[in-house]
């Protein structure tokens, strides 16, 4: 394959009738890429680490070796902790052989589960969560019942917790906990597994092994104040405040020994790698660790790395599992997975920082992944905080783009963060090449952050795909209901070419025209899936639009089209397709798969404003003519999906008579391009109109029309009226600016521009 300056990628394979080298000829008669060469870069030690362990070759065999000798030790030195008598030793009193002392059989123990005590609100008296909750026969916690003292009905959110005072030689002090009591173990004798209710044996042992002292270099440092442990779980209640009080004393003794065995390893590799096997256990062995009797609908299931995933959550049950359980099978998947890496060349960079102070080369870069933070979704460094205390090492959090209350982060302060990385890739990635940004967040202004970070750098949006998560396919979605997806944005930096020559025709319509030719050059044509022909949301007229705007905005140039006239313009100059619009051979492409499609996919359009009603009407009656009545009972049930709630009510008799006309019999109708044209000319001049009486009421405005506002924004930009917009943009909500990519692209273009 060949790729061109721009990251066009061509076949250069010969074809049969060619008179081209054949098929047989040597690899040199090709053209062929070179080795890829990446650049990871991570805020966090802990993601860096993983990235080196797998970019960079390893002796696979040795490694299990290692693993395996560090395992058998361990069991040396502390596999007494995990036994349990499986038949006890035992004497008669009698004569001869059967008076003999017995003796016994040992078990190894896979998991202890624990329970939770707590104290009836009726009677005070104590119960065992486990032993009175849950259901023997379906293994699933009841909804209520009774207090084995009093019988009292109750839940588990009536109960009150056990608490009690113990003195932590760590700290040198007592220490507020909750009571737990192991209630269940789970072990094996030879290959054969059993479970148990700890006997007297069990009991003792625990005793014992919590009176050694905590092993030398154990992390103990208190836990900085933190979102994910004192805004939001308050981990603090069940007895956690600082490091080691995240694990039970059995699992502080195995995973010292494993970590310091790895850790004077002599190979550097090596010993990252062991490192890094061990590191995928601190969670799993932790308090964190919940016991699920029931997993994907069956009993008895395992019990390793059973966490909550993205947040420190300490269940009522807990398993404490052995270092054997959830290692031994561990250690052989690695050596699998990474013996199939062996034709790994070190051709990769990992860097620990924030991108946007990295200081890669302009211009260097050919291809771009990201996977920001999603807002304020998850708190990474806060979650990464348990694991990198082992390394000794923590994220510097400043950087760090989320939205924090506990750090006093902002949706404003992510934005500004975000639009620092953004920057950072803008100058490293090449003219003409691309970025794809994997993301999700549940919030529009989270999602319009991003989208405002992007463009204001210089990137231009191409495509929004969403993930399927049911099929693993991805779908084309419109930017209003993008933010409750799991989304991969591509979007492009514009070539030297593009950039010069408009520059040159900046704020005219050939500068407008330049911009949509080079952009639809680089939009994907709709594929076939399975039969089915997905449409393509980025090439209809009104995110054309919003893109064309925002290319002129970002630039600092004045819009010289407004929405009609570039209608108008795209009609006359473009294919167009489905209500897509196209290059001459993307139509023609489009045209042979639309013959060879089964059905062809219909672009959703979600009604949020009187913009977004107008195009519905307008999809409406392209199907055919329509009475009032027929409309009206659609238009409603529409309108009330997603309306904005500061959006102006409109009601659909205004939006006919403004923007269609009505045929002999009464029936409205979509007018012929030069009366929509005409049309929307006067529409443009009524927004202005009200975006003026916006600018000179007071107050807050609670309730307004978008159109207007995006109207007027654009009449005021071309008039390089900056304050005026900033003026209107004071009086708007600080949640309806954060949410709409739109408004917020002008507010902070006009902010720039105002302060010079």
């Amino acid at each position: 394959y060949f790729v061109d300056d721009e990251g066009n990628i061509f076949d250069r394979r010969p074809t049969p009738d060619a008179h081209t080298p054949s098929l047989s000829a040597p690899p040199s008669a090709l053209s062929r890429l070179g080795a890829r060469k990446a650049i990871l870069v991570d805020l966090s030690p802990a993601a860096t680490f993983i990235a080196y362990n797998y970019n960079t070759p390893v002796d696979a065999a040795a490694f299990e070796r290692e693993a395996n000798r560090i395992l058998r030790e361990v069991e040396v030195e502390c596999g007494w902790m995990y036994e349990t008598w499986h038949v006890p030793p035992s004497s008669d009193a009698g004569d001869g052989p059967q008076g003999e002392l017995t003796r016994g059989i040992k078990g190894r123990i896979n998991y202890t589960v624990w329970s939770e005590v707590f104290l009836c609100p009726e009677c005070g008296g104590e119960l065992v969560f486990l032993n009175e909750a849950l259901d023997p026969e379906t293994q699933r916690v009841r909804e209520s019942f009774p207090c084995p003292h009093c019988a009292a009905e109750m839940s588990k959110r009536t109960l009150d917790k056990c608490r009690m005072t113990v003195y932590d030689p760590v700290l040198r002090r007592t220490v507020e906990t909750l009571k737990r009591q192991p209630v269940l173990i789970d072990y094996q004798v030879g290959r054969k597994r059993y479970s148990k209710r700890p006997d007297v044996a069990d009991l003792t042992l625990l005793e014992k092994v919590e009176t050694l002292p905590i092993p030398f270099g154990f992390p103990i440092s208190e836990l900085p104040y933190m979102h994910m442990t004192h805004e939001r779980m308050r981990i603090a209640n069940h007895g956690v405040t600082h490091l080691h009080h995240f694990f039970l004393p059995r699992a502080r003794h195995v995973l010292h020994a494993l970590w310091n065995k790895a850790q004077v390893i002599s190979d550097s590799r090596l010993r990252a790698m062991l490192l890094f096997s061990v590191e995928q256990a601190i969670w799993g062995m932790s308090l964190l660790n919940r016991y699920q009797p029931i997993q994907y609908g069956r009993v008895g299931g395992s019990q390793v790395n059973r966490y909550l995933s993205g947040v420190y959550y300490i269940s009522s049950l807990i398993s404490e599992v052995s270092p054997w359980y959830i290692l031994e099978g561990k250690t052989a998947r690695l050596r699998k997975a990474f013996s199939g890496l062996h034709d790994i060349t070190e051709n990769a960079v990992v860097s620990t920082q924030s991108i946007a102070a990295s200081t890669l080369s302009a211009e260097s870069v050919d291809y771009i992944f990201t996977d920001p933070p999603f807002g304020e979704n998850i708190y990474y460094a806060d979650l990464n905080y348990l694991v990198e205390s082992w390394h000794g090492v923590t994220t510097d959090s400043a950087p760090e783009a989320i939205v924090d209350r506990a750090k006093r982060k902002t949706l404003d302060d992510y934005q500004g963060l975000m639009r620092a990385a953004f920057r950072t890739y803008h100058q490293a990635l090449k003219p003409g090449r691309w970025m794809t940004v994997e993301f999700h967040n549940s919030h529009n202004a989270v999602w319009n952050a991003i989208q405002e970070a992007l463009q204001s750098v210089g990137f231009v949006i191409a495509d929004v795909r969403t993930l399927d998560k049911q099929s693993s396919s991805y779908r084309q979605v419109t930017a209003a209901s993008a933010a409750k997806q799991d989304l991969v944005i591509s979007a492009y930096k514009p070539n030297d070419n593009l950039e010069v020559r408009f520059r040159r025709v900046a704020g005219t319509g050939q500068g407008v025209w330049d911009f949509v030719d080079y952009h639809l050059g680089r939009l994907p044509v709709p594929v076939l899936l399975e039969g089915r022909l997905e449409g393509v949301a980025e090439r209809q007229n009104y995110l054309l639009f919003d893109r064309m705007v925002a290319f002129h905005v970002q630039r600092g140039y004045p819009v010289p089209l407004n929405a009609a006239e570039f209608y108008a313009g795209l009609n006359e100059r473009y294919s167009v397709r489905d209500k897509m619009y196209f290059l001459p051979h993307q139509a023609a492409e489009y045209d042979r798969r639309f013959l060879q499609a089964q059905e062809v996919g219909q672009l959703p359009l979600i009604v949020t404003d009187r913009g977004s009603a107008r195009q519905w009407v307008h999809l409406r009656l392209e199907e055919s003519p329509r009475t009032e009545g027929e409309l009206q009972p659609l238009f409603m049930r529409e309108a009330q999906r997603a309306w904005g709630g500061n959006e102006e009510p409109v009601e659909l008799r205004d939006i006919l008579h403004e923007d269609f006309i009505q045929d002999a019999e009464g029936r409205w109708c979509v007018p012929d391009p030069n009366q929509e044209q005409h049309l929307a000319q006067l529409r443009e001049r009524r927004l202005q109109h009200v975006f003026e009486t916006y600018l000179k009421e007071k107050g807050r405005l609670r309730v307004f029309r978008k159109e207007a506002l995006l109207a007027g924004f654009r009449h005021a930009w071309r008039e390089q009226r900056y304050t005026d917009i900033l003026t209107v943009v004071a009086r708007l909500p600080v949640r309806v600016l954060q949410e709409d990519p739109q408004l917020l692209m002008y507010a902070d273009n006009a902010r720039i521009k105002a302060e010079g």
